[in-house]
């Protein structure tokens, strides 16, 4: 090829979690071949205004890009012939033609499958999940029955509104301790472990500060296990990885500063506990429709049992993020990574 590819890197966004996308997107930047691609810095602020970023990747990582100087307000083209970004610069409107779009976003109006939407009714190749997977795997109920009806265990659980009557009672048929979480949400945001009935309610009002619906959750004793899956077709797993915790559950402030907790790559399990855990992984990411690349997490019970809890379809891309960890201790270095996940988006 004689031109670099371009890749429309977009972070940002109006979500709970517009801090950990800055923080994933910086390093994407700072890892991307700049001999084989040229990044075109989209960043979404947090009232959900988009902007071509044209300043130093550092301010990205800082979270002081959207500064009037270097940035223009931008929009995706809506002519599938012409995939470009709209540039509204002073006196002109200029057209940056996109090869692809590699979204760096966290949580929902990102990762929920509406940026994705956006991105494929533009006719711009997507790196990572399309609006299917980013939606089901966004929504934990929906998840979990897809998984379940692929034949893998999942946590007995059902979903809750402000309005039902009867979300005390169900939850006393789940048992003590259980979680609850909104329906729709990442990085741990509103979830609660809750011992006894008398603390559900304000679980619950946790959640749905969150989310309209909650899903109230058993607990799976345990520890959690992780698994990167990249591909399309042919899918390469990484080396699961062990969270080590020393709470109650890994919750954001533990996701982000280990301040208690461990993570282990690779996870202190068996070769065949490890055999199962990948190809779990790689069948759970095929019943969701994943594409591109994900992260599996599941539950290992004391008895060996696996339990399915998420899929993170853009999980976290900082330099101490589990996905490129897993990916590393596998032998792809984040360098090559990034390559794969693009190659990926723009080969037919």
């Amino acid at each position: 090829m004689d031109r670099k590819l371009k890749i429309a890197v977009l972070f940002g966004g109006c979500s709970p979690e517009y801090g950990v996308s800055l923080q994933s997107a910086a390093a994407v930047l700072r890892h991307m071949d700049r001999e084989k691609y040229e990044p075109v810095m989209v960043g979404i602020s947090r009232n959900g205004d988009w902007f071509h970023y044209t300043g130093p990747v550092s301010r990205v990582g800082d979270g002081s890009w959207n500064s009037g100087e270097i940035c223009a307000p931008a929009a995706l083209s809506p002519s599938r012939s012409r995939a470009a970004l709209l540039v509204f610069e002073e006196r002109a409107l200029r057209r940056i033609h996109l090869d692809a779009a590699f979204p760096v976003l966290h949580g929902r109006n990102g990762e929920d499958g509406t940026v994705q939407g956006l991105l494929e009714l533009a006719g711009i190749p997507l790196a990572g999940c399309g609006v299917l997977a980013s939606a089901l795997c966004m929504d934990k109920d929906r998840a979990h029955r897809l998984v379940r009806a692929a034949g893998i265990d999942v946590p007995e659980s059902f979903t809750a509104r402000r309005a039902d009557r009867e979300t005390l009672e169900r939850a006393e048929e789940i048992g003590y301790p259980l979680f609850v979480k909104p329906l729709r949400a990442g990085s741990s945001f509103g979830i609660t472990r809750v011992m006894e009935r008398s603390a559900l309610p304000a679980a619950l009002e946790a959640a749905f500060a969150y989310d309209e619906q909650a899903i109230v959750e058993a607990a799976v004793p345990g520890f959690e296990v992780g698994c990167a899956v990249l591909g399309n077709d042919v899918l390469t797993v990484g080396e699961p990885d062990e969270i080590a915790l020393a709470g109650d559950f890994f919750d954001y402030t533990e996701k982000y500063t280990l301040k208690t907790s461990a993570i282990h790559v690779p996870a202190r399990v068996t070769p065949d506990q490890r055999r199962r855990i990948q190809e779990n992984a790689k069948a759970i990411y095929r019943a969701l429709d994943c594409r591109g690349f994900a992260r599996v997490d599941q539950f290992l019970t004391p008895e060996g049992r696996l339990v399915f809890n998420e899929v993170n379809t853009i999980p976290g891309f900082t330099a101490h993020s589990r996905f490129p960890n897993m990916m590393k201790a596998a032998g792809l270095s984040f360098e090559r990574l990034v390559s794969a996940i693009i190659e990926l988006a723009v080969t037919p």
